[in-house]
């Protein structure tokens, strides 16, 4: 997966992970992929659903010793 831009939410709380991904999902282009590492347990849910209203595509997500990876792609 070819990774524009890498955002470090690690220990941030709700809902500063969706602030942050809000805010770089603006320096990328549509069709770039943003991967968010986040270690708050309502990323998931949150993130998921955030890609979802935003026109955005949640492409894979994994968990990695307590750190949750996401990857989104940009949409309109």
């Amino acid at each position: 997966m070819n990774v524009t831009k890498v955002l470090d939410a690690k220990g941030l709380a709700c809902p500063m992970p969706i602030v942050k991904t809000k805010k770089a999902m603006k320096e990328i282009e549509t069709g770039e992929v943003l991967e968010i590492q986040a270690t708050d347990q309502g990323a998931k849910s949150d993130l998921t659903a955030w890609a979802k209203s935003g026109g955005h595509e949640l492409l894979q997500h994994e968990e990695d010793n307590g750190i949750f990876k996401f990857w989104i792609q940009k949409g309109e």
